[in-house]
């Protein structure tokens, strides 16, 4: 599957100040910001190297070549960023082929808003090769473009990919609903002029002006990001 960019004429909900809903992918979706965390873990032992799980954080929500550029220098390891981007993928693609996890709630919202027609996109900082052997299991019927990490000049912290999917979808994206579980996404989704719903994973994330913070996706549904919208009004 490739990533698709629809007209800017695409329908959108018209009858709500919600014209589109931006959904981050790991950790957000899919229960696997643990995953890339043991992923690295595992193959800079095999470097023979031992990582600092304060570094987590660090990492977490982040695009691969700052994830992984942090990594080589905090550990000095003999290998180049194009060498561990590889690694780091391969190993992430056998986890996620074993076990794929969904976030709780996240299924129920998918099949909301597609059943409501609100146009919705998947904005990640992964690769297209993990975003397309994810939507199989998340379901490509859901959403109507996905942008990915290796698509983008900037992705995040930098507004692109939130403005990228926004136009896309024919939004304006101050009435997009982005819904993000890591500083780094939310960073970003505000710097596009976005609504933002954070779910913390791995990392707290405080409240802010525009930016609402929940325990779980089971807290979100459609009458939910409608009444923020609303409130901005």
């Amino acid at each position: 599957m490739t990533s698709t960019v629809p007209a800017l004429g695409t329908r959108t909900a018209e009858g709500s100040a919600l014209q589109a809903v931006l959904l981050d992918m790991d950790g957000t979706l899919v229960d696997t910001e643990g995953f890339w965390w043991d992923v690295e873990v595992d193959v800079f032992a095999s470097l023979g190297h031992t990582l600092d799980a304060t570094w987590r954080h660090v990492v977490v929500g982040g695009p691969m070549t700052r994830s992984a550029g942090f990594l080589i220098e905090a550990t000095g390891a003999d290998i180049s960023l194009a060498e561990l981007t590889v690694l780091l993928n391969e190993g992430f693609e056998d986890r996620i082929g074993r076990t794929l996890p969904l976030m709780p709630g996240a299924a129920r919202l998918l099949a909301e808003l597609h059943e409501y027609e609100i146009p919705t996109a998947l904005v990640s900082a992964s690769h297209r090769r993990i975003i397309d052997r994810v939507l199989t299991v998340l379901g490509p019927h859901h959403f109507a473009l996905s942008i990915a990490g290796d698509e983008v000049s900037r992705t995040k912290p930098f507004p692109d990919p939130y403005l990228l999917a926004a136009a896309g979808l024919g939004a304006d994206p101050a009435r997009c609903a982005v819904v993000e579980d890591t500083v780094t996404g939310v960073a970003a989704a505000e710097a596009a002029g976005c609504r933002v719903i954070a779910v913390p994973s791995v990392a707290p994330i405080g409240p802010a002006e525009g930016r609402t913070v929940v325990s779980s996706l089971e807290e979100v549904d459609l009458a939910f990001l409608r009444g923020l919208m609303t409130e901005m009004r």
